[in-house]
């Protein structure tokens, strides 16, 4: 009987979000500054677990984006590439705000939204703003950060420390913290270096 109580108990606890989101940035060094998220873990509701990461980002470097529209795309970053990154920081979504996420990667890419790429009005950071944003977070407007992927992440980290869990690793560390996961890609797109058309 004890046993029973304890099952109906269990099964009536609020059940918690296990996708998580993690906020990722490069500095300049072999590649320009960067921003980008990864998804990952499985929605409360169930089915296929989740395990992506995704950037938004010109098509290709040239001088053109100094002056206006170019060209973007929403493109996962190489593993490589991630390995030389550092996480900031990651929020657990519940499964509304993870459904608000890939939409809004459906929405700035390519084939299926506008992947209009604005140096200064629609980058890579904003693009995180916006994830940020449908992820629960407030307060994560920068004006003057928004082409700078560290310095955004880390004042929206020091605006709500509370709402975040700060990281701060590189990706090499961070991914080999990470349990084996069969994951899927929920918005297909292509896997590149960012800026680069490998």
């Amino acid at each position: 009987m004890r046993l029973t109580l304890l099952l109906v108990a269990f099964a009536a606890w609020p059940a918690q979000a296990s996708v998580t989101i993690t906020f990722w940035s490069r500095d300049f060094g072999n590649s320009f500054p960067h921003a980008f998220f990864m998804l990952r873990g499985t929605p409360d509701a169930g089915g296929t677990p989740v395990d992506a990461a995704y950037g938004f980002t010109a098509r290709s470097l040239t001088p053109a984006i100094l002056f206006g529209n170019v060209a973007g795309r929403v493109e996962r970053p190489k593993p490589g590439y991630m390995a030389g990154s550092h996480v900031r920081f990651s929020r657990t979504l519940t499964d509304a705000q993870y459904g608000a996420i890939v939409a809004l990667i459906r929405a700035w890419d390519e084939r299926t939204g506008d992947a209009t790429y604005n140096l200064n009005k629609r980058n890579c950071v904003t693009f995180v703003r916006e994830a940020a944003r449908r992820s629960g977070l407030t307060l994560v407007d920068f004006p003057k950060l928004m082409k700078k992927p560290s310095g955004y992440l880390r004042a929206v980290i020091a605006a709500q420390p509370q709402a975040v869990t700060v990281i701060e690793q590189t990706g090499k560390e961070y991914l080999a913290t990470l349990p084996p996961i069969d994951g899927v890609v929920p918005v297909d797109a292509p896997v590149s270096t960012p800026g680069n058309r490998d």
